[in-house]
C-alpha cells in the first residue's frame, strides 16, 4: 500500500475508533433521518467484505508463525494491509448497523449480542493491526488474537442470522429429525397446539421479542392479545373487520400484505383456522375435544394435528426416469420427490393464462407415481378430469377454484387411493356431489367451502358418510350478522389529468357500496350507489360505505382524488429546503406521489419537501401559455410535532418572471391543540388566467420566533 495512502487510512482507522465509541455511548440519543435510512439498510450488503478480508489477514498470519514467517516483511506487509482495510470496512458496517438498528422492529438480547459482538470485531481488528508492529505480537499471541476475531465473526454472524431469518434459522433443516411427538387429540388445546404453530412457522420470524416489526410479537397469547402499534391484531367474534385476516387476504403485492412476498404464505387451511378461531372467540385453554363433534374449526384442527403423512406410506410402485421428470418440469409445472428416496411424486400446475390441457396429458408418463396433485385455480374442466382418473395412485387432488362440477368427479371413480379432495369455489352442488360420493370410496376429507352447498346440506353428507370429513367453513346465514370492513379503492393512482373513472372494490361478494362526495356521511338510502362507470373530472372527497343483507354496514372510508391539469416543463425553488425533507426538490410537487401520515411510512419520509427557516418558494415555466384558474398545495399537519399549515400561499402569474402580478392569497385554517395528523389541501380560485410563468409562495408558520415546519408534496394547477 502506498505510504501516503496508508497514513490518510491509519488516521481514519483513528478517527473511526473514536467516532463508533461515541455512537456506541450516546446510541439512545441517536435519531436517524429519512435520508441516512438507505445507507443503514445497506449493512447486509457491505458486512460480508470486512469478514473476508479479516478472515484472510488472520490466516496469512497463522501461516506465517506456523511456518516461521513471522518476520518475513512481504506477509506482514500483505496481511497488515488486509487487517487495515477490513478494518475500516468493519467500521462502515458497524455504523450502518447502528443506524438500522434505529429504525422499527429491533430490540431484544439477539440485537444486542450482534451489535457489541460486532463492534468488538472492529475494536478488536484495529487493536491488532498497532500491536502487529510491536516485537511482542507473535507465536501464541498471534494465534490466540487470531482465534478470537475468528470465534467473534461466527457469533456475529449467528445472531445477524438469528435478526433476519429468526432464531432457529440455521438448524431449522434439521429439525425434521428431532420433531417433537405429536399432540394427542384428547389432550390438544387449540391456541398452544393449533392456532399457535400457525404464527411460529409463518410469523414469529418478524414478529418476536427481538425483533418487533409494527411492535407486534406472536410468540404467547398475552403479546397477541395485546396486539402493535396499528391497533388490536383481530375482533374476537368478527373475522371480517379483523386486521390480521384483512392483511392476509390483500393482494401479494400489497406491501401490507401478510406474510410479506418472498416468505412462505399462509395455506387455505391456514387461514381457515385462524378464521374460525376468531369467529367462534374460542378461549386460549379450550381443547379441541370440546367443540363440538360436526364443527369445522374442530375437524380442521384434528387434520392439522393428524395430517395425512403420504411420505411414511410403503409405495409398491418403482421410481420414474430422472431423465423424463428433468423433460417434465417447465416454467408453470414443477414435479417434485414427495420425500427423499421416495417413488411417490408431488405435481404443481401454475399460471391461469398460461394452463393447457396438455400440460395434464404429458403427466401421463409419470401417472403411476403421482400421488399429489395441486391445480388450484386453473380453469381445469370436467374433460381434464379423464385423465387425471388415470393416475391410479393418486392420494391428494386439489381443485380449489377451478371450472370442474360434480358430474365430473365419476371419471375419478378409477383413483382407489384417493383420500383428500379439495373443491372449495367450484360450481358443485348438493345432489350431484351426493350421487357421486360412492364411487369415490377411499376418501377422508372433502372440502367444500364457498361452493352452493349450504351449512345444512354440508351436514346431511356428513351424516350419510360418517368416514368424510366435510370442511365448509364459515358460512354467513343471518344468524350470526358481522361487520362488514370499510370499502377500498383500486386506483393505482388519485392524482390524475383530465379525467378518472373511479375504482371502488370490497373483498366480500354482494356488497353494495355507496358514497358521497359533499362530505356528509353516506347511508344506503340517499347517497349514491357506486357505479363502475363514474368518472372523476375534479378534486373531489369521496366517503364511501359498504353494506350487505345480514350484515352490519362498515365504517366509513375517505378517499381524496386530486386533478392537476397541467405540468410545467421546467421548475426549480429560489430557497434551499429543510435537509432532512429534500424528496426529489422542485420536482417533488408534481410527481404524481402522496405522503402518508407516520414517520416510520416510506410515504412520510421520502415523498414530502420541508422547509421551517425560509420560505417555500417555486418558480415554474411552460414552453406554451396555460390558462389557470385555480392552483392547490397538499400538505400535512401534525400539531403535538409542530408541523403547520403555511401561514398564507401567494400565487403570481404572468408573461415571465418580470411580469406577474398576484393571482391569488390564500389562509389555510390552522389546527386546534389535540388535532389528529392529517393531511389537507388549500386550494385558491381566481379568473381565468393565461400563464407562461408561475411563482408560488408558501410561507411557514411561527409562534413568535418559533417557525414550524411545512411539509408538502403535491401542488395540483387547473
Amino acid at each position: 500500500m502506498n505510504k501516503r495512502v496508508k497514513f490518510f487510512a491509519e488516521q481514519a482507522l483513528i478517527v473511526s475508533n473514536i467516532f463508533i465509541a461515541f455512537l456506541l455511548l450516546f446510541e439512545s440519543k441517536l435519531e436517524v433521518p429519512a435520508w441516512l435510512q438507505p445507507l443503514g439498510r445497506m449493512h447486509p450488503l457491505v458486512l460480508h467484505f470486512p469478514i473476508v478480508l479479516l478472515l484472510l489477514a488472520i490466516a496469512i498470519q497463522w501461516y506465517a508463525s506456523a511456518s516461521g514467517r513471522g518476520g518475513n516483511n512481504f506477509y506482514h506487509a500483505f496481511s497488515q494491509n488486509l487487517l487495515l482495510s477490513g478494518a475500516l470496512l468493519s467500521a462502515v458496517t458497524v455504523v450502518m448497523g447502528l443506524f438500522l438498528s434505529r429504525e422499527e422492529g429491533y430490540s431484544g438480547d439477539t440485537l444486542q449480542w450482534h451489535k457489541w459482538t460486532g463492534a468488538g470485531i472492529f475494536f478488536l481488528a484495529s487493536i491488532i493491526y498497532w500491536a502487529a508492529n510491536k516485537s511482542w505480537y507473535k507465536g501464541i499471541i498471534t494465534k490466540v488474537a487470531g482465534a478470537v476475531v475468528v470465534v467473534s465473526l461466527i457469533l456475529t454472524g449467528h445472531f445477524g442470522a438469528g435478526l433476519t431469518h429468526g432464531e432457529d434459522f440455521i438448524l431449522q433443516p434439521l429439525a425434521v429429525y428431532y420433531e417433537a411427538p405429536p399432540v394427542p387429540l384428547d389432550k390438544a388445546i387449540v391456541f398452544e397446539h393449533v392456532i399457535l404453530p400457525i404464527f411460529e412457522k409463518k410469523c414469529i420470524s418478524c414478529h418476536n421479542p427481538d425483533k418487533l416489526k409494527g411492535e407486534l410479537m406472536l410468540a404467547d397469547s398475552a403479546s397477541i392479545v395485546k396486539g402493535g402499534k396499528t391497533g388490536k391484531l383481530f375482533v374476537p367474534g368478527n373475522p371480517g373487520i379483523s386486521l390480521l385476516l384483512e392483511r392476509v387476504h390483500l393482494p401479494l403485492e400489497e406491501k401490507k400484505h401478510m406474510p410479506p412476498k418472498g416468505k412462505s404464505q399462509l395455506t387455505e387451511n391456514e387461514i381457515a383456522l385462524l378464521t374460525l378461531w376468531i369467529r367462534d372467540e374460542t378461549p386460549f385453554t379450550k381443547k379441541v375435544i370440546d367443540l363440538p363433534v360436526n364443527d369445522s374449526l374442530r375437524l380442521l384442527a384434528a387434520a392439522a394435528l393428524k395430517p395425512v403423512k403420504v411420505q411414511e406410506e410403503q409405495f409398491d410402485f418403482s421410481a420414474a426416469d430422472e431423465n423424463t421428470i428433468a423433460k417434465l418440469n417447465t416454467d408453470y409445472r414443477t414435479i417434485t420427490p414427495l420425500a427423499k428416496e421416495s417413488p411417490a411424486l408431488e405435481v404443481n400446475i401454475y399460471n391461469r393464462a398460461a394452463y393447457t390441457k396438455n400440460q395434464l396429458e404429458a403427466l401421463t408418463e409419470v401417472r403411476k407415481q403421482i400421488v399429489t396433485l395441486n391445480l388450484n385455480k386453473l380453469p381445469v374442466t370436467d374433460e381434464d378430469l379423464k385423465i387425471i382418473g388415470q393416475f391410479e395412485n393418486l392420494r391428494k387432488l386439489d381443485l380449489n377454484f377451478t371450472d370442474i362440477t360434480a358430474n365430473g368427479l365419476k371419471e375419478l371413480a378409477p383413483l382407489k387411493h384417493l383420500k383428500q379432495l379439495t373443491l372449495s369455489g367450484t360450481k358443485v352442488n348438493y345432489n350431484d356431489l351426493k350421487a357421486q360420493l360412492p364411487g369415490l370410496k377411499s376418501l377422508q376429507t372433502v372440502s367444500v367451502w364457498n361452493t352452493e352447498i349450504t351449512q345444512s346440506e354440508a351436514e346431511q353428507l356428513q351424516k350419510a358418510y360418517p368416514g368424510i370429513a366435510f370442511i365448509k367453513g364459515f358460512t354467513d346465514d343471518g344468524s350470526n350478522p358481522l361487520k362488514l370492513n370499510p370499502p377500498q379503492i383500486a386506483n393505482s393512482n388519485v392524482v390524475f389529468g383530465g379525467q378518472l373513472p373511479l375504482s371502488l372494490m370490497h373483498p366480500i361478494k354482494g356488497v353494495q357500496l355507496f358514497y358521497t362526495t359533499d362530505g356528509s356521511d353516506p347511508d344506503s338510502i340517499h347517497s349514491i350507489l357506486f357505479d363502475p362507470k363514474t368518472v372523476l373530472t375534479e378534486n373531489t372527497t369521496i366517503r364511501a360505505k359498504a353494506f350487505k343483507d345480514g350484515w352490519y354496514s362498515s365504517d366509513i372510508a375517505e378517499f381524496g382524488f386530486f386533478r392537476n391539469a397541467y405540468i410545467p416543463d421546467s421548475v426549480w425553488l429560489l430557497y434551499p429546503l429543510n435537509s432532512v425533507h429534500q424528496a426529489e426538490g422542485a420536482h417533488t410537487f408534481f410527481n404524481t406521489k402522496l405522503g402518508a401520515i407516520g414517520a416510520n411510512n416510506p410515504a412520510w419520509a421520502n415523498y414530502f419537501a420541508g422547509v421551517r427557516r425560509n420560505d417555500m418558494t417555486l418558480m415554474s415555466e411552460f414552453k406554451q401559455p396555460v390558462t389557470l384558474s385555480s392552483v392547490g398545495l397538499h400538505y400535512m399537519i401534525e400539531e403535538a410535532t409542530g408541523i403547520y399549515p403555511p401561514a398564507w400561499v401567494e400565487v403570481w402569474g404572468g408573461e415571465n418572471e418580470r411580469q406577474m402580478k398576484l393571482l391569488v392569497k390564500m389562509k389555510p385554517p390552522l389546527p386546534a391543540k389535540g388535532d389528529v395528523p392529517s393531511l389537507k389541501l388549500v386550494e385558491g380560485s381566481f379568473k381565468p388566467q393565461a400563464v407562461s410563468c408561475l411563482k408560488i409562495v408558501a410561507k411557514p408558520y411561527a409562534e413568535g420566533e418559533h417557525k414550524k415546519l411545512l411539509l408538502v408534496d403535491e401542488m395540483f394547477l387547473n
